[in-house]
């Protein structure tokens, strides 16, 4: 059984800047493209998860790359943590258009989200067994 090893750089990247290109144009074409219907605000805040999505995956393949756990993070748990962030900021824009958004909100909302993250990662590395050596068996 080999190492898990962190996953290339350049693949995210491209997903990231693929995924955030998607995001940001959208946003562009319901912002000024559209009228403010039901249908299109609903796109609103998917693209606006798209968007802050895929901008902030190389960011965050960068930070699990610096800060290395063990299992190192893979492919899933990255797309996993820049999708938290996207909803995050989804959840805010939703939250501010209802006029209910306060600091308060946000810090508790952000505190639960990173939660979530950590016991999903606890429970990773609880089932991460250790590459064993052939010499020992």
């Amino acid at each position: 059984m080999e190492t898990p090893k962190f996953p290339p750089f350049l693949p995210v990247l491209v997903s990231g800047l693929a995924l955030g290109a998607v995001g940001w144009l959208g946003l562009v074409y319901v912002i000024f493209g559209t009228d403010p219907e039901l249908g299109f605000r609903w796109l609103f805040f998917f693209f606006v998860m798209l968007a802050l999505s895929g901008t902030t995956l190389p960011v965050v393949a960068f930070l699990n790359r610096r800060f290395a756990s063990h299992p190192p993070a893979n492919e899933g748990v990255l797309l996993r943590q820049s999708v938290w962030i996207g909803l995050y900021a989804s959840l805010l824009v939703w939250l501010q258009l209802g006029r209910i958004l306060n600091p308060v909100i946000a810090f508790f909302l952000g505190i639960g989200l990173l939660l979530i993250e950590t016991f999903l990662r606890m429970g990773e590395r609880a089932r991460w067994q250790p590459p064993k050596d052939p010499e020992d068996e």
